[in-house]
């Protein structure tokens, strides 16, 4: 069958088709607000437990505009942060590729002349950096504006891998030294008291209380005596990864992935088919085509899970290949599009009936390796772990925008948060494997036909939810005021 051919416009006639919608757009409206909250504390679950300290001096090349940038550097051009120390120093790591930054930008600008004045009331000096945090923009190409992006109009330059100068004249990165894990994801945006200390940050150019603590922080520090925000200082060394964390972040995920629209469906009327060759175990055994008997429906969950733990552990492995490479280049913004896009149209597909095959390839092979009662030999168990790898692969034809993501992320933090992340979603994948195969098995038909029945339902809220999840994507990348507007 074609692509034209599996296209049905009649689905837009159906009334669970706009039941769907709306029960996804609750949910949608739900889950945006719950993850934008996460997004803002998960900087606190991977935060370091360090005890603060005044941060390196930073030195780097500014874009040297006569009318903003002369006046804060040095006579080689250069922005010095340790010639300002004893100033409150707001510090943006951002790019001009990166359209979250240009919300932290538009923040700053749209603040900056009521902080000064604050700032000029009190007696304080207040002075603000933009730092180019990816490193393949070039000077020039920072220094010129078109179309979303305006250079600042705040001093800016573009930082290096060893911009940050300790007191014994060694030199590292300072994404590395201020960013989750340091990961490199930016914006991130921070308030250095005058000792030095970082007082405040923000990961996000849309945080949900509406920059209150940011702002609440930077007035404080201008309007008060250094002492006043001792107790807000924090660690700036390069944190620990929280296991927990990124252990939960993947079994949150393994739910979307174990009931896949592209997967899931056809999974009751397979595992009962398996259950119910049970009643022919002596049969087969007698002919020679099964050697022990058949699996229960324990082990059938167990062998499908250990298959479905293959598929995402070879992930795994390359997340790990990739992470070095994602988390030193500046492209995770349009992989970020591309999955917006990735959403809307897979959504849209998934919706109108139109399956897609990307890991068909996958099936193909599963296929190829497994027999059935009227082959020679039967095996049950490879065949219900070949199954659980052809269960994964065929749900990331509909879950790929949400695992790509999640493996992206995974490849920045590094080789343990790759290990416990991972390991989340595969033990998530497990238990649930393991829970329906057993429901099967013990309600077997009454079991059978609800989860039939509810995977109409699920398919098309699923669709419906990744179409919202792509368009909301697409929007918080080119507009994220209006995410604040609608979510702050």
């Amino acid at each position: 069958m074609g692509f034209l051919d599996q296209v049905d416009f009649g689905v837009f006639k159906e009334k669970t088709t706009w039941q769907a919608f709306g029960v996804a757009l609750v949910m949608f409206a739900t889950i945006s607000f719950a993850a934008l909250s996460m997004f803002d504390s998960m900087d606190e679950l991977f935060q370091s437990d360090a005890e603060p300290a005044p941060i390196p001096n930073i030195v780097f090349e500014s874009l040297n505009r006569s009318d903003i940038d002369a006046g804060v550097t040095n006579e080689t051009g250069y922005i010095n942060l340790d010639e300002h120390r004893g100033s409150v120093i707001i510090l943006d790591l951002m790019a001009r590729d990166c359209s979250n930054c240009h919300a932290v930008q538009a923040h700053i600008e749209a603040n900056m002349d009521d902080w000064q004045r604050s700032a000029d009331e009190n007696n304080t000096s207040l002075k603000i950096f933009a730092y180019g945090a990816w490193y393949g923009e070039s000077l020039e190409y920072l220094n010129e504006s078109k179309k979303s992006y305006t250079v600042p109009l705040y001093p800016t330059g573009l930082g290096s891998e060893n911009a940050a100068v300790f007191e014994d004249g060694t030199t590292t990165d300072p994404v590395r030294l201020f960013t989750t894990k340091g990961a490199g994801q930016i914006p991130v945006v921070m308030v250095i008291d005058e000792d030095g200390y970082i007082i405040a940050q923000q990961p996000t150019g849309t945080p949900a209380d509406k920059w209150s603590s940011f702002d609440g922080t930077l007035m404080t520090a201008l309007s008060s005596d250094v002492t006043e925000t001792f107790d807000s200082r924090i660690g700036w060394e390069e944190p620990e990864t929280s296991i927990v964390a990124v252990f939960v972040l993947g079994m949150i995920l393994s739910i979307l992935v174990y009931f896949s629209p592209c997967a899931f469906p056809v999974l009751p009327g397979f595992i009962s088919y398996y259950l119910s060759l049970g009643a022919r175990e002596d049969e087969l055994i007698e002919q020679g085509k099964l050697k022990t008997g058949m699996p229960s429906s324990f082990n059938i969950g167990i062998l499908s899970g250990l298959g479905m733990w293959t598929f995402f552990g070879f992930i795994g492995i390359l997340a790990l290949l990739m992470g070095e490479f994602f988390a030193s280049s500046g492209i995770i913004h349009t992989i970020a599009i591309f999955v917006a896009i990735l959403l809307i149209v897979l959504g849209s597909m998934m919706l109108l009936g139109v399956t897609s095959h990307v890991m068909g390839f996958v099936q193909k092979w599963v296929d190829k390796y497994s027999t059935t009662e009227m082959d020679e030999t039967f095996t049950p168990r490879r065949n219900m772990y070949l199954y659980g790898i052809g269960y994964a692969a065929a749900s990331i034809d509909c879950t790929a925008a949400a695992v790509l993501p999640f493996v992206i992320f995974l490849g920045t933090l590094g080789t343990t948060a790759i290990a416990f992340g991972v390991a989340g979603l595969m033990v998530g994948l497990l238990v649930l494997m393991v829970a329906v195969t057993m429901l099967v098995g013990m309600g077997r038909q009454v079991m059978i036909n609800f989860l039939r029945r509810a995977t109409g339902m699920i398919k098309m809220v699923g669709s419906w939810m990744m179409i919202m999840a792509g368009i909301g994507l697409t929007i918080y990348l080119t507009s994220p005021q209006t995410v604040n507007v609608l979510f702050g």
